[in-house]
């Protein structure tokens, strides 16, 4: 739709049936039919720099987790880069993409997949849980759906002037792991220990080792075990 005609800032689309659900690097999204919500919201800046692009991240992530959170879902965490968890488990995945224009990020279309009332999951997806199998609630899709629409709209606000401290301050309060021993596995399938210190400016997960040295990881080359 943006691209073939001018898109309305924050509209929504929604689907209850995804047949091609798509995450971060290729990964794929399932989800049951009428049970989750599925949606992309097309978002424009005012003036949003591409090396501030961890920020937008942040915003999503946390625009999520404050109405999960204010819905009292228990153990809600976000895992880097903005995977949203309940007790240990996956109930939400977000993926941004970006239209530029120069050095400004002019556009986003804003990915957000939740599990809501989904109960039973593929045996492959053995990590995966649901809103309703946290709380023992069913929920009303569409207004969760304005929940976090109207929280989302918030937290963009606070990117288009430019608060970003603020953001990353609440983001990495609530991530998942941070300054705890964890064992970890890099792309080569190596095992190590180290703890989460914090996000580098370019968005990469800093994490420092045994030897008490900082290693910085990107998206795929780390994973939590």
């Amino acid at each position: 739709m943006a691209s073939n005609s001018v898109v309305e800032n924050f509209t929504v689309v929604v689907t209850e049936n995804q047949v091609k659900g798509r995450g971060q690097q290729g990964s794929v999204w399932e989800s049951e039919v009428g049970k989750n919500l599925i949606f992309s919201v097309f978002v424009t800046f005012e003036s949003l720099s591409v090396s501030d692009k961890k920020y937008l991240n942040y915003a999503v992530s946390l625009a999520v987790f404050e109405v999960l959170q204010q819905e009292n879902i228990p153990g809600i965490t976000i895992k880097w880069p903005n995977d949203i968890l309940s007790a240990k488990k996956k109930i939400g995945g977000i993926l941004i993409e970006n239209s530029l224009k120069g050095a400004k990020i002019s556009s986003s279309v804003i990915g957000i997949g939740l599990n809501v009332n989904q109960t039973s999951f593929s045996s492959s997806l053995e990590n995966a849980s649901s809103l309703t199998l946290s709380s023992n609630r069913t929920f009303d899709l569409e207004q969760l759906l304005i929940e976090i629409v109207t929280s989302l709209k918030s937290k963009i606000s606070l990117l288009n002037t430019k608060a970003f401290e603020s953001i990353e301050t609440s983001y990495l309060n609530v991530l998942y792991k941070k300054n705890i021993p964890t064992m970890f596995k890099d792309s080569y399938d190596v095992l190590f220990m180290g703890i989460i210190r914090g996000v580098s400016k370019d968005g990469k997960l800093q994490v420092e080792l045994e030897d008490e040295t900082f290693k910085e990881f990107g998206i795929k080359e780390i994973s939590f075990l």
